[in-house]
């Protein structure tokens, strides 16, 4: 179905309003086992929330089997899509594609085709900040505080100018007065993203969505997908090998590959330079050139 922007148990569709305007509806699976309530939680939480950096809900039905949300639609569907450079929702054409491509040994074209959907890093850096003032806002800024409780790439939508939308809050909670945290003995979510103490009691709370926004930051940056991640040399997961690569001040190798890595500064040995020179010393990394100047 050419309409069809996903899977799962709220299957999103792409549709048209009559004045013209784009619109992304999810429709609930009739043999979902999930459902009403977190639809009505959705509803409940997104219509009270306005912010640039949150999908915007348009309208909603609840009607006999029929259970609708209708959101703005967003062109550049989920941020997934474009971090691990690949479809996550392909279509039949999309399979056939790739079939094709490998039939008749077209690797270069189907990779440079792959890598040309990679964010570059301004995009990147964009699209982290806008993801952050969404959830400070959340925490800090609305009447009510609210913890999302699955914070993910496919929770972030992307519009045409490539602003990211945080979405899904059928699984959020709402904290009033003075509360910062709660514990559940229904432990939903998704694993990858989940932090320890969610995961292993159930306590969620500011620090947990705040935990999940730094795997979010870990994959844009690096490329790779939290869950299944599995280093070669010693078998630690995705955190952990950022960890072990920080200890060792070799954070630069988590970037990457595909985009041009961004431009930064060196420390000079200032016993190497010429202190009385007034002319400008320049310095070149990552084909990038930057003109120090020496003053008098």
């Amino acid at each position: 179905m050419d309409n069809k922007l996903g899977e799962g148990g709220f299957g999103p569709y792409r549709g048209k309003l009559e004045d013209g305007q784009e619109i992304a509806v999810k429709r609930l699976s009739i043999s979902s086992g999930q459902g009403v309530k977190e639809l009505k939680n959705e509803v409940k939480l997104i219509a009270k929330h306005q912010h640039r950096n949150l999908v915007k809900l348009l309208g909603c039905c609840i009607q006999a089997e029929e259970k609708l949300l209708v959101y703005e639609y967003m062109p550049n569907k989920s941020l997934d899509s474009f971090i691990f450079g690949q479809n996550p929702n392909p279509t039949m054409l999309d399979n056939y594609f790739l079939l094709w491509c490998y039939l008749i040994n077209l690797k270069n074209t189907l990779v440079d085709q792959q890598q040309g959907k990679l964010l570059e890093w301004s995009n990147r850096f964009q699209i982290i900040c806008g993801i952050a003032w969404g959830l400070l806002y959340l925490h800090q800024n609305s009447r009510l505080r609210v913890i999302h409780r699955d914070l993910k790439v496919s929770n972030v939508l992307l519009d045409n100018e490539m602003n990211p939308k945080i979405s899904d809050f059928g699984l959020a909670r709402t904290f009033g007065g003075d509360q910062i945290e709660e514990q559940t003995s229904r432990v939903i979510g998704t694993y990858g993203y989940m932090a320890p103490e969610y995961a292993f009691d159930g306590l969620f709370s500011m620090k947990s969505d705040v935990f999940s926004f730094g795997i979010l930051v870990l994959e844009i940056v690096s490329g790779k997908k939290s869950r299944g991640f599995h280093h070669e040399n010693h078998g630690l997961t995705l955190i952990g090998h950022a960890w072990i690569l920080h200890k060792e001040g070799r954070s630069i190798e988590l970037l990457d590959k595909h985009p041009k890595p961004p431009g930064y500064f060196i420390e000079m040995d200032s016993t190497k330079r010429d202190v009385s020179s007034t002319k400008p010393e320049s310095s070149s990394t990552n084909d990038m050139s930057i003109t120090l100047l020496e003053a008098r």
